[in-house]
């Protein structure tokens, strides 16, 4: 049987050197499913990119193609809630890690995993937002769950230049917060004003003094995408009853803090998990994104590539010097 099914593979050779490339595979050496897709979109995450480079917390075992996000057409379905022809997305679950993913011009998943397309959505937006944006908008609603109001003082957004720090911007400043974006991209300052911003600040002005339990109060909230010493320093200076939102770990897995945050100020950490999202909320949030949480500056946030360019990306997004989204036009 010909191969067929055009994909990006990650694997390693008898060097035991992890490599990528475009290859070609046959559907039947995809994984078990009962909907295939033909993928139109995906797009570069930081997860992504240690798939690509074989990192075992990501990619359980090689070869593998990476891709946590896909967009596109169903062209078999076994399961009746599901028809052929239908726009879908599938973010989250396993896909592009304990699965193959969305790097690739066929996925097979499970109908489970299946979202259709809501309308106000093109296939193409949605993977500009994909797993960054569905991430952003939960932080979002932890903001709103825990009652903060655009006019009880500003919203820190770490790592403002990245995905989800970018479109949590947006997001916020769309509902009349005042967002403070922290960034280490001094010359992105001016393209996150545009995004909505009132003040941007640098990775170092986000920092206090660990020494001292509480800092002097500066935000309600926080939208966090860094972790580490920079989310220890944003819970001492969140103010009475404040929310942070957190969803990264690029500056660490250490939380350098004191109990001071949480029974002093009654300061509330919501973590936030985007791949294990129950469904009832995940179609929530894609109808959010798709309507009132819709994102103006689409355009302004994504740079588009081809499937044959991922490995120079990959290797871009590892290195820190992407900014915004990174589109995949798979096929």
């Amino acid at each position: 049987m010909a191969k067929d099914v055009r994909c990006y593979l990650v694997s390693r050779n008898s060097d035991g050197e992890v490599r990528g490339n475009i290859t070609t595979i046959d559907k039947s050496e995809l994984p078990d499913g009962d909907i295939d897709i033909s993928v139109k979109y995906s797009s570069l995450n930081y997860k992504d990119a240690l798939a690509a480079k074989g990192h075992p917390g990501v990619a359980k075992s090689l070869p593998h193609v990476p891709g946590i996000d896909a967009a596109g057409v169903v062209t078999v379905s076994q399961d009746p809630r599901v028809q052929p022809g239908q726009e879908v997305i599938v973010t989250g679950y396993e896909l592009g890690a304990g699965r193959w993913g969305g790097w690739s011009e066929m996925i097979r998943v499970p109908s489970d995993w299946v979202v259709p397309l809501p309308e106000g959505l093109s296939l193409r937006s949605s993977m500009i937002l994909g797993t960054a944006g569905f991430t952003a908008a939960q932080c979002v609603r932890e903001i709103l769950r825990n009652d903060l109001k655009p006019d009880a003082g500003p919203i820190v957004v770490t790592g403002a230049t990245g995905g989800v720090g970018c479109l949590a911007v947006a997001i916020l400043a769309q509902l009349g917060f005042d967002v403070v974006a922290s960034t280490g991209k001094k010359e992105a300052c001016d393209w996150l004003l545009s995004l909505g911003a009132k003040e941007v600040i640098s990775r170092e002005a986000a920092l206090n003094d660990r020494k001292r339990p509480l800092a002097s109060v500066s935000y309600q909230g926080a939208v966090d995408t860094v972790g580490g010493e920079t989310l220890a320093s944003i819970l001492r200076a969140i103010d009475v009853n404040g929310c942070v939102a957190a969803c990264g770990l690029v500056g660490g897995t250490d939380l350098p803090t004191t109990v001071y945050p949480f029974i002093l100020r009654g300061v509330r950490l919501a973590g936030i998990t985007s791949a294990l999202c129950p469904m009832a909320e995940r179609l929530s949030i894609w109808d959010k994104l798709a309507g009132d949480w819709s994102v103006k500056q689409l355009e302004d946030v994504v740079t588009e590539i081809p499937l044959d360019r991922i490995s120079e990306s990959v290797d871009e997004i590892y290195a820190g010097s992407v900014r915004g989204r990174v589109l995949v036009a798979v096929s």
